[in-house]
């Protein structure tokens, strides 16, 4: 196995009003290729922001950021755009469906940036929906649809234009426990019969239990590695 990802000596700090605050303390990070990765720590110990700069969504303040072989800490801002939009795919706790398209439209929004033909667009999009389980509800918008229903339309959306990571920040907050469980175990089924490099943010240990290895973040250390058998 290759690292996809690699972080090094990373830091980051914010400033607020005249208070610098380091959120990030020389975190070294390897994600190998095909991994499912959950960060996990309490609130403010940093693991959103280090999803965020994995992602392309912010940049380090120093240290080095790789995905794939490529230094995505150096890219431009536009260049940066460009690059989420080729690799990264979004998995958010709200969904962040528009409201007025149906399952199928908010699914191939991310096409809509391609050269892909519409008939090319709509057969990516009927397969993400028969994967995640939605087919029956392609013509639904978001409002006929279950929280959970919701979520896989986004999960949809996310891998419609296959991704080379899926990042994914508190998939199962919103939801309720059973629901829950059928959205991880559908993530689950992406990294282990798709192959699907993915990284989650969770502070529910339950949704932690399907990657295949957590870490913990402290205070914007890295405190604990716990590997899993992939079986």
């Amino acid at each position: 196995m290759t690292a996809l990802v690699t972080l090094r000596n990373i830091t980051k700090s914010y400033t607020r009003g005249k208070q610098k605050v380091e959120v990030l303390h020389g975190v070294d990070l390897d994600i190998e290729s095909g991994e499912f990765l959950a960060l996990m720590g309490p609130s403010g110990s940093g693991k959103t922001t280090m999803l965020n700069l994995i992602a392309g969504l912010d940049r380090p303040s120093s240290g080095e950021v790789s995905v794939n072989g490529e230094r995505i800490d150096r890219l431009s801002r536009g260049a940066l755009a460009d690059w989420r939009a080729r690799h990264i795919g979004f998995v958010f706790q709200f969904y962040n469906l528009l409201p007025v398209l149906t399952a199928e439209s908010n699914v191939e929004v991310p096409l809509l940036l391609t050269n892909l033909s519409r008939s090319q667009r709509r057969q990516r999009v009927k397969t993400a929906l028969e994967l995640v389980g939605l087919s029956d509800r392609a013509r639904h918008k978001p409002g006929e649809l279950s929280g959970g229903q919701q979520q896989r339309v986004a999960i949809a959306r996310a891998i419609v234009a296959d991704p080379t990571l899926l990042v994914c920040d508190e998939p199962t907050g919103d939801l309720d426990r059973q629901s829950a469980e059928e959205i991880m175990n559908l993530v689950q089924a992406l990294n282990r019969r798709h192959g699907k490099t993915i990284v989650m943010v969770t502070h529910d240990p339950k949704a932690a239990s399907f990657a295949s290895r957590e870490l913990h973040l402290d205070k914007g250390r890295l405190a604990e590695n716990v590997a899993r058998d992939a079986a």
